[in-house]
């Protein structure tokens, strides 16, 4: 054991050294598992007609409120880049992705999407891909590396009119994001009922995904304030069905400003560790879930096999069903034929023809069926002789049924089955228990890895 562990703490150490996580690492390293064109998991699946979800390597984060609440503040603080425009203003009209990468870019709708393939769908909204854009920040502040965020339109109540479906976009993002932040302003727009109304809706199917913030909370006035706030905040959501849970929890945050030092209790930290415990969990799942495909993908070929070895005697078994119904479809008009033959000829001819020997040979196998054909009234002979021929042909009927056998994997292709599955079993299983070792051993030491 001490002998592979070196090697990858070393690895573990070039990773670090260039910036990268062991969680950014699991997540890449995984990814390319499954994406590789030739030898992936999701190109070895489709040879299965099995469908697999690629794993994303960054978590989503969705941050959604009224306008001027503060999200577009919170994305700057945590990457430390002031890469969104910030206002009481409806600065916030589309949804905008931040992301981390190489260099420093802006992206319009179209090349949104194609960095996005899952998000695709939006272009079916009406009016969504004309606001739609992408954030590229080279920012490898806290866990930015490793999360995208997703920030909304600014929810207004009244005549404000949105170029598309606000409602519903928010709804079908909340589908794909892995975390759901809503921030709620103090200064007098906490309450919009646009903002409520969706939060009810997304809480139907993805509550766990949830966290409520009351943000610029230094901004609220004293601690009473906030907390009347707070509890004004809370009962609204009480109101609502399935948010009536016991338990529930809003921090207060907003963002630390040396200059404007506040008492106000800043739990800011909290949405980090959030933050860093959905990665976490992530990584997680995404290692079960690459040991559940690559059990998948073995028991599919598994079973692909077997029914190849079933098939090959199933086609065994019709093939002799099939030679003996053909044999006793030809041999019976054969004999038919020789019995008449042998009937109505002189044995002269047949001794001339055979011999003594072949007579006699002949006459022992035909003396039976030739007095049972004696049996035969005369005016009835034709229509035995007739019934026998449908028989013959009822026969030979049956032996091309049974000929008729069922599709085999060729060489080739079981080939390529037992290819993958060791592929599997030797690169695919290998590499996750590695991967897996790497993530325990950066929380606990490499004494308690066994």
């Amino acid at each position: 054991m001490s002998g592979r562990v070196k090697p990858r703490a070393a690895a573990n150490a070039a990773s670090m050294a260039c910036g990268e996580s062991v969680s950014e690492k699991i997540l890449r390293d995984v990814h390319g598992l499954y994406t590789d064109p030739e030898s992936g998991l999701i190109s070895v699946a489709s040879k299965l007609d099995l469908s697999l979800l690629v794993p994303r390597k960054k978590i989503t984060v969705m941050l959604m409120g009224n306008h001027s609440a503060g999200k577009s503040s919170f994305i700057n603080w945590y990457i430390e880049e002031h890469i969104q425009r910030t206002g009481v203003a409806i600065e916030t009209q589309g949804f905008t992705f931040i992301t981390s990468g190489r260099k420093r870019e802006s992206l319009t709708g179209n090349a949104t999407l194609h960095l996005y393939p899952h998000f695709k769908p939006l272009q079916t909204f009406e009016g969504v891909s004309e606001y739609l854009s992408t954030e590229i920040s080279t920012s490898k502040q806290k866990k930015f590396s490793l999360v995208t965020f997703v920030d909304t339109p600014g929810l207004v109540d009244g005549d404000m009119k949105y170029p598309f479906d606000v409602d519903k976009a928010l709804l079908w993002l909340g589908e794909l994001c892995d975390l759901i932040f809503v921030f709620f302003d103090p200064m007098g727009q906490a309450l919009c009922k646009r903002t409520l109304n969706i939060v009810e809706r997304l809480n139907e199917h993805h509550g766990d995904k949830l966290r409520f913030y009351l943000s610029k909370a230094d901004e609220a006035g004293t601690e009473s304030d906030r907390q009347r706030v707070l509890m004004q905040i809370v009962q609204e959501l009480c109101k609502r069905p399935g948010l009536n849970k016991c338990g529930f929890d809003m921090p207060t945050i907003y963002i630390p400003n040396p200059n404007k030092p506040s008492r106000c209790v800043n739990q800011i930290d909290e949405v980090c560790r959030t933050i860093e415990k959905t990665i976490n969990q992530t990584v997680q799942n995404t290692l079960n879930a690459l040991e559940k495909d690559c059990e998948l993908i073995d028991s599919t070929v598994e079973r692909m096999l077997w029914q190849d070895d079933e098939t090959k005697r199933y086609n065994r078994r019709t093939w002799v069903k099939g030679l003996l119904f053909g044999l006793l479809g030809l041999v019976l008009p054969f004999f038919l034929l020789i019995t008449v033959i042998f009937g109505t000829t002189s044995r002269e001819l047949w001794k001339t023809l055979l011999g003594d020997t072949g007579t006699e040979t002949l006459e022992i196998y035909i003396s039976p069926l030739a007095a049972l054909w004696n049996l035969i009234p005369e005016e009835q002979t034709l229509y035995v002789f007739l019934g026998l021929l449908f028989l013959s042909l009822t026969l030979l009927l049956l032996a091309r049924f049974y000929f008729r056998t069922k599709e085999t994997l060729s060489k080739k292709q079981k080939r390529y089955l037992l290819d993958r599955r060791e592929y599997v079993h030797e690169v695919v299983r290998q590499k996750k228990k590695q991967l897996y070792e790497e993530y325990l051993r950066q929380s606990i030491g490499d004494h308690d890895i066994s």
